[in-house]
Order: C-alpha cells, then sequence, then structure tokens
C-alpha cells in the first residue's frame, strides 16, 4: 500500500473554498472568498508558468515518484455552487481538473455548519449539480456526512462520517470517492486510520506546506488561496518555499 509520498520535487495542493465577489468588509470569513476575475488570473499564470492543474487522483503518479513535471494539485473545500459557475468554466478553459471535497448530507442545502459564525448561508451542489461538475473533467472529494469536528465526537460516530460520507457519495454519483479531507483540518490520530480503513487512497489537512518527499498520504499539507493573496504571492506560493511550514 502506497503510505508516504515519494516525490522528488515539492508539489503544491492549492486549497480554495468560495470562488465569487466577498461579502461586505467585516464579514465573517470573508477571506475565504476568492472573486471569480482573481481565480482566472491564477489559473491563467498557472498556465503560462507550465504548471497542470490537476485532481488528486491525476497528482497521484506524481506523489508516487512514478512521473515528474510541473504539477499543482487544485482542491475545493465543502462543494459550492459557485464552484462549478465560476471556477469550473476556467479550470475547463485550462484543460485542468481538481478534487472538490462535498458534504454528502448537505447537498442541495447550504454551509449550516457556520451559522453560528455568522455567515450568511452560501448554496452548496446538488446531486445534479456534482454529476455537472464530474462531466466537465473535476473529480469528487469526501468532508464527512455534516461537516463535523471529528475530535469532537465518539470513535464510532467519527468513523459513520468518514466512511459514511464515501458510501452516500459512490451510490450518488455511481463512481469511486477515493480522497478524504478532515474538515476544519481537525482531527486525531485515530482519524488518520479511519480515512484508512474506509478506504481513501489520500486524505488532505489545513497544514500549510507543498508536498515533501515522505509525506503521509494520509495527512497531506496544503497551500491555501484566500481573497488577499495577490498574484505576485500565489506564484510564491506555489513556486517557492513561501508556504511550506507556515502557521499563519
Amino acid at each position: 500500500m502506497f503510505e508516504r509520498t515519494l516525490n522528488d520535487q515539492p508539489i503544491p495542493i492549492l486549497v480554495y473554498h468560495q470562488i465569487d465577489v466577498a461579502p461586505s468588509k467585516g464579514a465573517a470569513f470573508r477571506s475565504l472568498y476568492v472573486a471569480p476575475t482573481a481565480f482566472a488570473r491564477q489559473m491563467r499564470l498557472l498556465k503560462l508558468l507550465g504548471y497542470q492543474g490537476l485532481s488528486l487522483s491525476a497528482l497521484m503518479p506524481y506523489l508516487r515518484g512514478e512521473r515528474r513535471g510541473k504539477v499543482c494539485g487544485i482542491t475545493f473545500d465543502d462543494g459550492y455552487l459557485n464552484n462549478l459557475n465560476h471556477a469550473l468554466p476556467v479550470l475547463e478553459a485550462h484543460g485542468f481538473s481538481s478534487t472538490c471535497y462535498v458534504v454528502s448530507q448537505r447537498l442541495g442545502q447550504t454551509n449550516d455548519w457556520d451559522s453560528d459564525a455568522g455567515i450568511t448561508p452560501v448554496p452548496l451542489m446538488n446531486a445534479e449539480q456534482l454529476s455537472q461538475w464530474r462531466a466537465g473533467g473535476q473529480e469528487l472529494g469526501a468532508h464527512t456526512r455534516h461537516h463535523v469536528h471529528l475530535p469532537k465526537l465518539s470513535a464510532e460516530q467519527s468513523f459513520q462520517e468518514i466512511a459514511g460520507c464515501k458510501t452516500e457519495l459512490e451510490a450518488i454519483v455511481q463512481a469511486p470517492v477515493q480522497h478524504f479531507c478532515y474538515p476544519y483540518g481537525d482531527f486525531k490520530p485515530s482519524h488518520v486510520e479511519m480515512a484508512k480503513q474506509a478506504g481513501f487512497l489520500t486524505a488532505t489537512t489545513t497544514a500549510r506546506a507543498r508536498c515533501q518527499m515522505d509525506n503521509d498520504v494520509w495527512q497531506l499539507p496544503r497551500v491555501p488561496v484566500v481573497r488577499s493573496t495577490t498574484l505576485p504571492v500565489f506564484w510564491l506560493k506555489v513556486a517557492s518555499g513561501y508556504e511550506d511550514g507556515r502557521t499563519s
């Protein structure tokens, strides 16, 4: 079983949340919005620099050290409808693929897990829209059934959230769902074992770094892209050690 990365050069895995115009100043989690125009510029820069944007499945041969090249993982957390509306056309235009981590019991609903933070509800993709996402060459990953803080749950509840999400999504899309993302980047070693047991090939975290050789494939770090990420900083995040090991 492939358990540790074998790439001999750093590979960035970008993480986005919402691709939309940010709400007014002072709104909660405003930083997690990336404007559609900014996202388009970022993807265009990747292409100009010779990078290929890839889903986790397409990235696997590079993480295994079987292939080498200028590649960049692209991920989206939560499954927002604005990913479909604003990100998909850009990804298709450049021939890029990506992985969107979806909350299986919230399809067609909203990000109600953020309600306590005072965030305005935002629509999530429904089953038909997930099919449109996949038809556009993109991939689905699992993000638990209800977007939970796993360490706050019992072992049984945690496994139901992790494995149950995979089962539910696979039944909806009639295709394997092989990659997992820990909600809030919040997990214990036992949850890593659950992700393995559930049959996921990788799991991503909120640890900030590019993927290096010998990373645990069920604890992969990522590179956050947020509203304030300028194009020069985006380049630094992808092509240099700027992001490696950062905590804030």
